[in-house]
Protein backbone atom coordinates (compact mmCIF):
# COMPACT_ATOMS: atom_id res chain seq x y z
CA UNK A 1 0.00 0.00 0.00
CA UNK A 2 1.63 3.61 -0.81
CA UNK A 3 1.90 5.65 1.85
CA UNK A 4 -0.55 8.63 2.26
CA UNK A 5 -3.17 6.56 0.35
CA UNK A 6 -6.56 8.23 0.45
CA UNK A 7 -9.30 5.98 2.28
CA UNK A 8 -11.33 5.62 -0.84
CA UNK A 9 -8.25 4.39 -2.74
CA UNK A 10 -7.57 1.72 0.17
CA UNK A 11 -11.44 0.79 0.21
CA UNK A 12 -11.03 -0.13 -3.68
CA UNK A 13 -8.22 -2.09 -3.50
CA UNK A 14 -9.74 -4.17 -0.59
CA UNK A 15 -12.38 -4.61 -2.51
CA UNK A 16 -10.43 -5.81 -5.47
CA UNK A 17 -8.73 -7.90 -3.08
CA UNK A 18 -11.49 -9.71 -1.74
CA UNK A 19 -12.80 -10.34 -5.15
CA UNK A 20 -10.28 -10.78 -7.21
CA UNK A 21 -8.57 -13.62 -5.12
CA UNK A 22 -12.36 -15.42 -4.94
CA UNK A 23 -13.43 -15.48 -8.26
CA UNK A 24 -9.82 -14.68 -10.79
CA UNK A 25 -9.32 -11.61 -12.32
CA UNK A 26 -10.72 -11.90 -15.77
CA UNK A 27 -14.26 -12.99 -14.16
CA UNK A 28 -14.81 -9.71 -11.98
CA UNK A 29 -15.57 -6.56 -13.53
CA UNK A 30 -14.99 -2.97 -12.70
CA UNK A 31 -18.47 -2.56 -11.80
CA UNK A 32 -18.76 -5.78 -9.57
CA UNK A 33 -15.10 -3.93 -7.55
CA UNK A 34 -17.18 -0.59 -7.44
CA UNK A 35 -20.52 -2.26 -5.80
CA UNK A 36 -18.80 -3.95 -3.42
CA UNK A 37 -16.18 -0.82 -2.74
CA UNK A 38 -19.50 1.40 -2.13
CA UNK A 39 -18.75 3.64 -4.83
CA UNK A 40 -19.47 4.71 -7.87
CA UNK A 41 -17.77 3.54 -11.09
CA UNK A 42 -16.27 7.41 -11.73
CA UNK A 43 -15.04 7.31 -8.42
CA UNK A 44 -13.13 4.25 -8.82
CA UNK A 45 -11.74 5.75 -12.06
CA UNK A 46 -10.69 8.88 -10.55
CA UNK A 47 -8.30 6.63 -8.48
CA UNK A 48 -7.58 3.96 -11.33
CA UNK A 49 -7.14 4.68 -15.00
CA UNK A 50 -7.99 1.29 -16.22
CA UNK A 51 -8.47 -2.13 -14.91
CA UNK A 52 -4.92 -3.44 -15.50
CA UNK A 53 -3.84 -0.38 -13.04
CA UNK A 54 -6.49 -1.93 -10.36
CA UNK A 55 -4.78 -5.46 -11.20
CA UNK A 56 -1.22 -4.26 -10.61
CA UNK A 57 -2.65 -2.20 -7.22
CA UNK A 58 -4.41 -5.51 -6.04
CA UNK A 59 -1.08 -7.77 -5.93
CA UNK A 60 0.62 -4.57 -4.72
CA UNK A 61 -1.16 -4.56 -1.74
CA UNK A 62 -0.21 -8.64 -1.04
CA UNK A 63 3.15 -7.89 -1.79
CA UNK A 64 4.73 -7.42 2.30
CA UNK A 65 1.69 -8.54 4.03
CA UNK A 66 2.22 -11.88 2.15
CA UNK A 67 6.01 -12.00 3.18
CA UNK A 68 5.86 -10.77 6.49
CA UNK A 69 3.16 -13.82 6.98
CA UNK A 70 6.09 -16.08 6.15
CA UNK A 71 8.54 -14.77 7.96
CA UNK A 72 6.46 -14.71 10.98
CA UNK A 73 6.03 -18.82 10.29
CA UNK A 74 9.84 -19.00 10.17
CA UNK A 75 10.57 -17.20 12.63
CA UNK A 76 8.27 -18.61 15.19
CA UNK A 77 8.68 -22.39 14.61
CA UNK A 78 11.07 -24.30 16.59
CA UNK A 79 14.27 -26.04 15.57
CA UNK A 80 16.62 -25.85 12.73
CA UNK A 81 16.41 -23.86 9.94
CA UNK A 82 15.34 -27.08 7.97
CA UNK A 83 12.63 -27.06 10.80
CA UNK A 84 11.47 -23.46 10.43
CA UNK A 85 11.59 -23.86 6.45
CA UNK A 86 9.01 -26.76 6.78
CA UNK A 87 6.86 -24.74 9.16
CA UNK A 88 5.68 -22.12 5.96
CA UNK A 89 4.81 -25.17 4.37
CA UNK A 90 2.65 -26.60 7.33
CA UNK A 91 1.20 -23.40 8.00
CA UNK A 92 0.10 -22.75 4.39
CA UNK A 93 -1.51 -26.27 4.63
CA UNK A 94 -3.55 -25.41 7.42
CA UNK A 95 -4.71 -22.34 5.59
CA UNK A 96 -5.06 -24.78 2.45
CA UNK A 97 -8.09 -26.72 4.70
CA UNK A 98 -10.31 -23.69 4.62
CA UNK A 99 -12.95 -23.75 1.72
CA UNK A 100 -12.26 -20.08 0.56
CA UNK A 101 -8.19 -21.08 0.16
CA UNK A 102 -7.54 -20.91 -3.48
CA UNK A 103 -3.69 -20.80 -3.71
CA UNK A 104 -1.19 -17.76 -4.59
CA UNK A 105 -2.78 -15.13 -6.05
CA UNK A 106 0.59 -14.09 -7.69
CA UNK A 107 0.36 -17.59 -9.55
CA UNK A 108 -2.77 -17.45 -10.65
CA UNK A 109 -3.24 -14.19 -11.82
CA UNK A 110 0.46 -14.72 -13.60
CA UNK A 111 -1.64 -17.52 -15.51
CA UNK A 112 -4.60 -15.54 -16.69
CA UNK A 113 -2.14 -13.05 -17.88
CA UNK A 114 -0.13 -15.41 -19.78
CA UNK A 115 -0.86 -14.11 -23.45
CA UNK A 116 0.15 -10.27 -22.06
CA UNK A 117 3.74 -10.97 -20.94
CA UNK A 118 4.21 -6.86 -20.30
CA UNK A 119 1.25 -6.87 -17.71
CA UNK A 120 2.79 -4.68 -15.24
CA UNK A 121 0.49 -7.14 -12.55
CA UNK A 122 3.21 -9.57 -14.13
CA UNK A 123 6.20 -7.31 -13.03
CA UNK A 124 4.49 -7.22 -9.35
CA UNK A 125 4.28 -10.68 -8.66
CA UNK A 126 7.72 -11.62 -10.13
CA UNK A 127 9.43 -9.03 -7.91
CA UNK A 128 7.31 -10.23 -5.01
CA UNK A 129 8.46 -14.36 -5.69
CA UNK A 130 12.02 -12.77 -5.72
CA UNK A 131 11.88 -10.84 -2.63
CA UNK A 132 10.78 -14.14 -1.27
CA UNK A 133 13.96 -16.11 -2.63
CA UNK A 134 16.35 -12.95 -1.61
CA UNK A 135 14.86 -13.39 1.93
CA UNK A 136 15.10 -17.19 2.36
CA UNK A 137 18.62 -17.01 0.50
CA UNK A 138 19.63 -14.30 3.69
CA UNK A 139 18.08 -16.50 6.13
CA UNK A 140 19.96 -19.98 4.92
CA UNK A 141 23.38 -17.54 4.67
CA UNK A 142 22.88 -16.45 8.58
CA UNK A 143 23.44 -20.17 9.20
CA UNK A 144 26.42 -20.79 7.11
CA UNK A 145 25.09 -22.01 3.66
CA UNK A 146 27.20 -20.78 1.15
CA UNK A 147 25.18 -21.96 -1.54
CA UNK A 148 22.39 -20.19 -0.37
CA UNK A 149 20.48 -18.22 -3.38
CA UNK A 150 20.45 -21.94 -5.38
CA UNK A 151 19.07 -23.50 -2.21
CA UNK A 152 15.99 -20.77 -1.50
CA UNK A 153 15.55 -21.12 -5.46
CA UNK A 154 14.64 -24.86 -5.15
CA UNK A 155 12.56 -23.97 -1.79
CA UNK A 156 10.55 -21.48 -3.83
CA UNK A 157 10.22 -23.94 -6.53
CA UNK A 158 8.71 -26.65 -4.18
CA UNK A 159 6.28 -24.07 -2.79
CA UNK A 160 5.03 -22.92 -5.96
CA UNK A 161 4.58 -26.38 -7.25
CA UNK A 162 2.71 -27.22 -4.16
CA UNK A 163 0.69 -24.30 -4.57
CA UNK A 164 -0.55 -25.55 -7.86
CA UNK A 165 -1.02 -29.42 -7.01
CA UNK A 166 -2.93 -28.58 -3.60
CA UNK A 167 -5.21 -26.31 -5.29
CA UNK A 168 -5.78 -28.72 -7.95
CA UNK A 169 -6.49 -31.53 -5.81
CA UNK A 170 -7.64 -29.50 -2.71
CA UNK A 171 -5.89 -31.75 -0.80
CA UNK A 172 -3.36 -30.26 2.38
CA UNK A 173 -1.33 -33.20 2.28
CA UNK A 174 0.58 -31.77 -1.02
CA UNK A 175 1.73 -29.11 0.60
CA UNK A 176 2.56 -30.83 3.76
CA UNK A 177 4.48 -33.40 1.83
CA UNK A 178 6.15 -30.31 -0.05
CA UNK A 179 7.09 -29.33 3.27
CA UNK A 180 8.55 -32.58 4.36
CA UNK A 181 10.81 -32.33 1.25
CA UNK A 182 11.77 -28.87 1.80
CA UNK A 183 13.28 -30.08 5.18
CA UNK A 184 15.07 -32.92 3.71
CA UNK A 185 16.50 -31.12 1.10
CA UNK A 186 17.82 -28.07 3.64
CA UNK A 187 18.14 -30.64 6.53
CA UNK A 188 21.42 -32.43 4.32
CA UNK A 189 22.57 -29.19 3.34
CA UNK A 190 22.94 -28.24 7.09
CA UNK A 191 24.49 -31.84 7.96
CA UNK A 192 27.15 -31.19 5.11
CA UNK A 193 28.28 -28.23 6.50
CA UNK A 194 28.92 -29.93 9.76
CA UNK A 195 30.22 -33.03 8.53
CA UNK A 196 33.02 -30.69 6.86
CA UNK A 197 33.54 -28.17 9.63
CA UNK A 198 36.14 -30.53 11.72
CA UNK A 199 37.83 -31.64 8.76
CA UNK A 200 38.11 -27.59 8.01
CA UNK A 201 39.35 -26.93 11.73
CA UNK A 202 41.86 -29.96 11.86
CA UNK A 203 43.36 -28.85 8.18
CA UNK A 204 43.63 -25.15 9.80
CA UNK A 205 45.05 -26.50 12.82
CA UNK A 206 47.91 -28.75 10.83
CA UNK A 207 48.58 -25.83 8.42
CA UNK A 208 49.85 -23.61 12.37
CA UNK A 209 51.70 -26.85 13.32
CA UNK A 210 53.50 -26.80 10.28
CA UNK A 211 54.13 -23.10 10.56
CA UNK A 212 55.28 -23.47 13.54
CA UNK A 213 57.59 -26.65 12.84
CA UNK A 214 59.45 -24.01 10.44
CA UNK A 215 59.94 -21.25 12.74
Amino acid sequence: MKENQSPTRAKIIAAAERLFYAEGIGRVSVDAVAEKAGVTKRTLYYHFTSKDELIEAYLSARDQPNLALFRRWFEAADGTVADKTKAIFLNLGHSASHPRWKGCGFLRTSAELAAMPGHPALKVGAAHKKRFESWLAAAFTEVGIVLAEPLARQILLLLDGAFAVTLLQRDPAYMEAAGDAARVLVGTVLRQIRGRRPVEESSQLSLKLDGKSEI
